[in-house]
This record gives structure tokens, C-alpha cells and sequence, in this order.
């Protein structure tokens, strides 16, 4: 591989978050432009029609959508397994990242961060505050009830941390940015795995540069990263002003 892989999108969000994590287990470089889906230029409107983040790039081929790049990852290239090998395992695993990307997405992305993060902050809009409150007292208890029933309580989903155990924690860091952690009392399981996975050098060593694009002002943003070590590609998909795509809920 002569370059790194490049991935764009935010350090901040989930499914960035889990792709980076992935490669990071496979021990491959990798560079990121860490842009917002709503300050994609044109260029990245083509490799991602929805204007969905993330976006890989590996030489000339291009794909987006995280358990697409998950797949691909572990496909393409050698070292630590991101899926089980045995069938029923694998299918196992394949839904566990499916119930975090949609439903945990929902709950906790659209619900919760969008409207109490995103939307004040990039469209200056107050967010939807029914919306948070029923995902607080009504959706996010269920999926937590879900989970509590699902998740091991002690290690990972399967024999070796992966996509699965990923994908759900994942989700739980941009909770923990609006305001929400799991009540250790009423789901001791999920929180201790959570917090194991959170942990996880893959997923910790995530955490400063989220720390800096979640504090600096998008104008010294870019700089802000590099100074902290952030392997940036040296081109960016970015525009200044937000557009507003298919995704804005």
C-alpha cells in the first residue's frame, strides 16, 4: 500500500469513530479530513451521494457506509478479525452492528445529539425537545433493556473485540457529549461493557482528538488537530459555509 487509507469524516461521530477504531485493531494507517457531513464540498457529494460520513478512500477505489468499510476492512486486508469466523457468530455479530447503527443511531444520534448538539451549534436552531424527551424515558430505556439481556458481563461479544462490541459502544460516547450515562444500578451489564470497550486502547486513543474538534472553533480546527498529533490528510473535502443534504433530520 503506498499511501495510507483515508477516511473522511468527524473524529466526533460514531461511525467514523467505529471505522477508525476497526483499523486501528487491523493495525493499518490511516489519514482523516475530519469534516462534518454538512460542510462537504462537492467532490465529497459524489463518493457519498447521501452525504453520509464516513467515506474510505484506498488508492483509487471509494466506498461509503461504516459496516460496508467494516466489511471491506477486514476482507482486504490481513490481521486481527473484526467478525467471529463461525457462521452463526458472524451473523450474530453482524446484527448486533446493525441494531447499534440503526436503532442505537436513532435513539442517540438523531434524538439526542443532533437535537441537542448539532442543531444549536451548526444550524443555530433550538433542538426538538419532545423529540429528546421520548427518546430519554421511552426509547433509550428499551434499547438499554435490549442490550442488558444481550451483552457479556465480563469480556467481549465474542472471543476477540470487534466490530460488534465497537458499534454499540460507540454510540455511548456521543450520549455521554449530550448529557447522557448509563444508570449502572438499572443496566450494570451494559455499563460495564460500555465502559470496557470505551477503554479499549482502539477507542481510547480516539478520545483527544475528539476532545479538540468538540472545543475549537471550526476555523482553527484543522490546526488544533495537527498540533495534537492528529494524522490528517493533507487534503480536505471541506467547505466553510454548512448545506444542508438527504440526511438532515
Amino acid at each position: 500500500m503506498d499511501r495510507p487509507l483515508t477516511v473522511i469524516g468527524s473524529f466526533v461521530s460514531p461511525y467514523v469513530r467505529k471505522v477508525l477504531a476497526c483499523l486501528s485493531l487491523k493495525g493499518l494507517a490511516y489519514e482523516v479530513d475530519p469534516i462534518t457531513p454538512f460542510f462537504g464540498n462537492d467532490e465529497f457529494e459524489r463518493l457519498s451521494p447521501l452525504r453520509r460520513i464516513p467515506v474510505l478512500t484506498d488508492g483509487d477505489f471509494h466506498i461509503s457506509d461504516s459496516s460496508v468499510i467494516c466489511a471491506y476492512i477486514d476482507e482486504a486486508y490481513p490481521g486481527h478479525p473484526l467478525y467471529p469466523r463461525d457462521p452463526k457468530d458472524r451473523a450474530r455479530s453482524r446484527w448486533v452492528e446493525e441494531f447499534a447503527d440503526s436503532r442505537l443511531g436513532e435513539l442517540f444520534i438523531w434524538d439526542l445529539f443532533y437535537q441537542k448538539v448539532v442543531r444549536p451549534l451548526v444550524w443555530g436552531e433550538a433542538g426538538d425537545q419532545e423529540r429528546i424527551d421520548r427518546a430519554l424515558t421511552e426509547g433509550i430505556p428499551a434499547a438499554l433493556d435490549y442490550l442488558e439481556e444481550e451483552l457479556p458481563a465480563e469480556g467481549w461479544l465474542f472471543e476477540e473485540i470487534g466490530v460488534g462490541d465497537i458499534s454499540v459502544a460507540s454510540f455511548f460516547r456521543n450520549g455521554a457529549y449530550a448529557g447522557f450515562e448509563v444508570d449502572g444500578d438499572r443496566w450494570p451489564r451494559t455499563a460495564a461493557f460500555v465502559q470496557r470497550v470505551l477503554e479499549h486502547s482502539a477507542m481510547a486513543s480516539l478520545l483527544p482528538f475528539e476532545d479538540v474538534q468538540r472545543s475549537v472553533d471550526i476555523k482553527g480546527r484543522r490546526q488544533a488537530l495537527l498540533d495534537a498529533g492528529a494524522p490528517l490528510s493533507p487534503h480536505t473535502w471541506g467547505v466553510r459555509e454548512a448545506r444542508k443534504g438527504p440526511m438532515r433530520l
